[in-house]
């Protein structure tokens, strides 16, 4: 498989012989090298998550494509660096827009890479379970709410594959971002994928694929209840504010990245929160008495 330093925007490149990926000309601090682009199928296609509003992406997507017809567009979510390309795709070729429904409630971090696709409108919203089936291949939608709430990966049996958005990346942890998204939800989530032992590697929105993927989520699941340690440890000391403890618990991490950090941490609060384990006034949290 190729390695992301070697792989060029706009140009297929073979993962397993049903799948093909393309990177988007939009790295940055949230997109690390791109938003990833599949391709599944040969004779006929579905195209996963088709990216950013850029210029030429759609060109690069159709010449990897063509002539095979194009059975679905399917998205994973609709943060604006993975659904906005779908319109024009629908357009150029028309093919409906299925996968994820489209959102309500807004986003509050500072993220304007990935701020939600409000054009977004599909044809069909999958419900948990619904599969696409082409010429020798078949999607099946996996709900996983969590990084948003209205996630879904995509399980690929014929390949023993998942294509996991952004819900659990090859390059860095998700980003869980109040008031849509929910880390109780996320959570649950992880666990639903822990369980899904045919899954044998993730191909991710972000970063290589995954190999061995049941203990690669179990290392996030693991990371995010460390972190959680470290918020009630803080706590103990001393009531304090999330930006506070943002700059205690990711010293080395790049300064860009701390607003979306601060709405991990703030998604754990309000989680701890429910289950009773901290209180705060206004933007001021301690432990629950």
């Amino acid at each position: 498989m190729a390695a992301m330093s070697e792989q060029l925007a706009g140009i297929a490149q073979t993962q397993h012989p049903l799948v093909r990926r393309l990177l988007a000309a939009n790295p940055g601090p949230f997109t690390y090298t791109g938003t990833q682009t599949y391709l599944v199928g040969n004779r006929d296609v579905a195209v996963i998550d088709p990216g950013p509003d850029l210029d030429g992406q759609v060109d690069a997507i159709l010449r990897a494509i063509g002539d095979a017809p194009v059975r679905a567009i399917v998205c994973t979510h609709t943060h604006r660096d993975h659904s906005p390309a779908a319109a024009e795709l629908k357009a150029r070729t028309g093919a409906p827009i299925i996968g994820c429904a489209p959102l309500i409630l807004d986003d509050s971090g500072p993220r304007a890479d990935a701020a939600f696709d409000r054009s977004y409108t599909p044809d069909e919203a999958m419900r948990d379970g619904a599969t696409i089936q082409g010429d020798g291949w078949t999607l099946e939608a996996i709900h996983t709410p969590g990084h948003t709430s209205n996630h879904i990966c995509f399980a690929l049996p014929e390949a023993q594959a998942l294509f996991s958005g952004d819900h659990v990346m090859g390059w860095s942890t998700t980003v869980v971002s109040p008031p849509d998204g929910d880390m109780a939800d996320y959570m649950e989530s992880l666990e639903r994928l822990i369980g899904r032992e045919q899954d044998a590697v993730y191909y991710s929105a972000h970063g290589d694929p995954i190999d061995r993927p049941q203990r690669f989520v179990r290392g996030l699941a693991g990371h995010r209840r460390q972190r959680e340690g470290q918020i009630l440890r803080f706590l103990e000391k001393q009531p304090g504010a999330v930006p506070e403890m943002v700059s205690q618990m990711y010293v080395g991490v790049d300064p860009r990245l701390h607003g979306a950090a601060g709405l991990s941490v703030l998604a754990h609060l309000i989680d701890l929160e429910t289950r009773g384990f901290v209180r705060h006034d206004d933007a001021l949290w301690s432990l629950a008495a």
